[in-house]
């Protein structure tokens, strides 16, 4: 089918923040211990414990930030146990995921650590389910604090003598389920009294984000949102945090008991996980509706700091680890995400996906035997887009309806487009969701000239393609020559269910 849309290069939109690219390690199953983390007596290369060959393929993405410890896990971790000579931290039991026990190796100099070693800027969330405010409070001396405080000194004695910039800080994970199964109105206060006292020191400027609402739930937004002040913000009030979350996952089987295969499906499941993957533009629109009829000058964040396929666990491995096995599938649900993302990069300021390394829609499997790292497909799709990061939105008007089809009673746009202009260069993302029918794309290129055009495309034989430690290239990238440009059109052939990026001097 032909598309027709129209890309003006020469108008800006919205800067895309470059965390819109984050991350989230949790203490769930393989992603810090046997992931992240393998300890100083490993057989692979490492520092200090940290996998270096995870490191080097993270790197690769630019990758922005990393959320950590959880998720759920943050809400029953107590950061003092993981400070001070490892022989000396208490093992700890993690309830939510396996029962497993840990021996706290993996703590808060480990982490600042890790987030050294990628580039990439910490996300912490503080623990309010079972915590204090006390405590959060003194973590945020511990890591952020000059000077002779008792945190200070403290972190000293354990071997760092400078402070850490840290920004991001969390007030707590999905206070509406496993981080205290509070009320709306009940957590709303809460994050006012912890965020109250996570102080600013030094030049460090705390960015905090109180735990936002599952999915659809808008009330716990606007909950949240009164906070800032009453409806038109005419008076704006102090409220604790600079942003708040929401966090959607994309799920397409019955129940959580059967949430259906990673890698064996078929046609009709293919295009139900499309359905639910698109919903997330749904999602984001809710919310910002809500937040902008309290804060129209859009001075509030909202951040997706969980999003992901979410499927059934690998056979023969623990149903508590959570890792499943990433696909052509996989690959476009990301690629859909980040359009959407583009869209609201006016108010949404940070995505992470869940999670980085051998849990749910993982960038990167480590096999456990062997060693062997992994890319995944979708892996490949952030280090595609990564040209989006920091970008100038461009916005994209179609002439006409894209191809859709209709899936149980929903409507699916099967031809998903953005762009963006960074540097000089113009960066399209373009997906064909459809498993059946390619789509030919004629996009007029607006207010300037492009030149010397690349392009990659991102596909396989079949939607359930995906790598492993056998076969670790069976969905890679690869140079594509179906797109042109002459007279300031750019013209595009989508094959059946790709992921194709187009890039070119302006």
């Amino acid at each position: 089918m032909n598309v027709e849309a129209v890309i003006n290069v020469d108008l800006d939109g919205p800067r895309i923040s470059r965390h819109l690219y984050g991350h989230f390690a949790e203490h769930l199953g393989r992603c810090v211990y046997g992931g992240f983390y393998v300890g100083e007596d490993a057989g692979v290369r490492h520092a200090d414990g940290i996998r270096l060959d995870v490191v080097e393929a993270l790197r690769e993405l630019n990758i922005p930030n990393l959320r950590w410890p959880g998720g759920c896990f943050a809400d029953e971790y107590h950061w003092r146990d993981g400070i001070g000579p490892k022989d000396e931290r208490p093992v700890m039991v993690n309830t939510h995921w396996g029962g497993v026990e840990e021996n706290n190796h993996f703590g808060t100099h480990e982490f600042m650590a890790l987030c050294e070693l990628l580039g990439a800027e910490p996300y912490i969330s503080g623990n309010v389910g079972s915590g204090t405010v006390r405590e959060m409070s003194e973590w945020v001396e511990y890591l952020t604090r000059d000077g002779d405080s008792p945190m200070a000194r403290l972190r000293k004695a354990n071997g760092r003598d400078e402070p850490w910039p840290v920004r991001f800080w969390g007030l707590g994970n999905e206070a509406w389920g496993c981080g205290g199964n509070m009320t709306a109105e009940h957590y709303a206060q809460e994050a006012r009294r912890y965020g109250t006292y996570c102080r600013d020191y030094g030049d460090n400027k705390l960015y905090k984000i109180a735990a936002g609402a599952n999915s659809a739930d808008y009330a716990w937004t606007e909950t949240l949102m009164k906070q800032v002040g009453h409806l038109g913000c005419r008076h704006v009030r102090s409220t604790g945090y600079e942003a708040l979350s929401v966090h959607y996952y994309t799920l397409t089987g019955p129940t959580w008991e059967e949430k259906g295969s990673a890698t064996d499906f078929d046609t009709d499941e293919y295009y139900r996980t499309m359905v639910a993957a698109a919903r997330i533009e749904e999602i984001l629109a809710g919310h910002a509706a809500v937040m902008d009829c309290y804060d129209p000058g859009r001075s509030v964040g909202l951040v997706l700091d969980e999003w992901g396929t979410w499927f059934d666990v690998e056979p023969g491995t623990n149903p508590g680890f959570l890792y499943q096995q990433n696909t052509v599938r996989d690959a476009l649900v990301a690629s859909v995400h980040f359009d959407v993302f583009h869209r609201f990069a006016g108010r949404l300021v940070m995505a992470n996906i869940a999670q980085t390394v051998n849990v749910l829609q993982a960038m990167l499997l480590t096999d456990p035997q062997t060693g062997a790292l992994v890319r995944t497909p979708t892996y490949h799709v952030f280090r595609m887009n990564r040209g989006h990061q920091d970008a100038t939105a461009l916005r994209v008007d179609v002439r006409a309806p894209l191809p859709s089809r209709r899936v149980g009673d929903a409507t699916l746009t099967t031809v998903s487009l953005s762009a963006s202009r960074k540097d000089g260069r113009l960066l399209v993302s373009l997906s064909n969701l459809d498993a059946v029918s390619a789509a030919d794309l004629e996009i007029d290129l607006r207010g300037g000239v492009v030149g010397g055009l690349e392009a990659q495309i991102l596909t396989s034989g079949a939607p359930t393609d995906h790598n492993t430690p056998e076969s670790p290239s069976v969905v890679t990238p690869r140079p594509y020559d179906g797109v042109s440009v002459a007279g300031g059109t750019l013209r595009v052939h989508l094959p059946v269910h790709s992921f194709v990026t187009v890039s070119g001097a302006l």
